[in-house]
């Protein structure tokens, strides 16, 4: 079983969405059921198919939000030294063909969010980071071509 790396900010959040689907939609939905049901002829009534559909969509969610939560490694990213890129690392790099500087932050899949410029842990820039140095040179193979960036900073990310 793989591990999944998240935050603990994340893990509550899945976590209070997983005991919410258990304890107050799967009732809902129930309840929607059951009212559509006595309407009648259930292979004309819209009501009860959609409450079907959605507790088929709800319950797969639960399998997900279950098997996600099981597998978590919650990571606390100032209790890491952060002298090499780590889970939770901010880094900074200056990319060598025009002196340009990006900021990467990593992060878990559930978490990363390119527009903050968090990327995920098994993403293959995060990979190429991975525990590199700084001053370290990180090459990488991006769809607009092979890249090459020095690693100016790294520090821990801000919560």
């Amino acid at each position: 079983m793989q591990k999944e790396p998240m935050l603990k900010v994340t893990f509550d959040k899945l976590s209070k969405e997983l005991e919410h689907l258990k304890t107050v939609e799967r009732g809902e939905i129930a309840h929607i059921i059951d009212v559509a049901r006595e309407l009648g002829d259930l292979k004309e009534n819209a009501e009860y198919h959609a409450a079907k559909d959605k507790q088929g969509m709800m319950e797969a969610r639960i399998l997900d939000l279950t098997d996600l939560v099981g597998r978590a490694q919650v990571i606390d990213p100032s209790k890491l030294a952060h002298e090499r890129v780590s889970f939770g690392s901010r880094v900074e790099l200056i990319d060598q063909e025009d002196d340009s500087e990006v900021v990467y932050t990593i992060v878990g899949a559930q978490e990363s969010d390119l527009d903050k410029g968090w990327i995920s842990s098994g993403s293959p820039m995060a990979k190429a980071l991975l525990g590199k140095e700084e001053g370290d040179e990180v090459s990488i193979q991006l769809p607009s071509g092979k890249k090459t960036f020095d690693i100016e900073s790294i520090e821990a990310m801000e919560i």
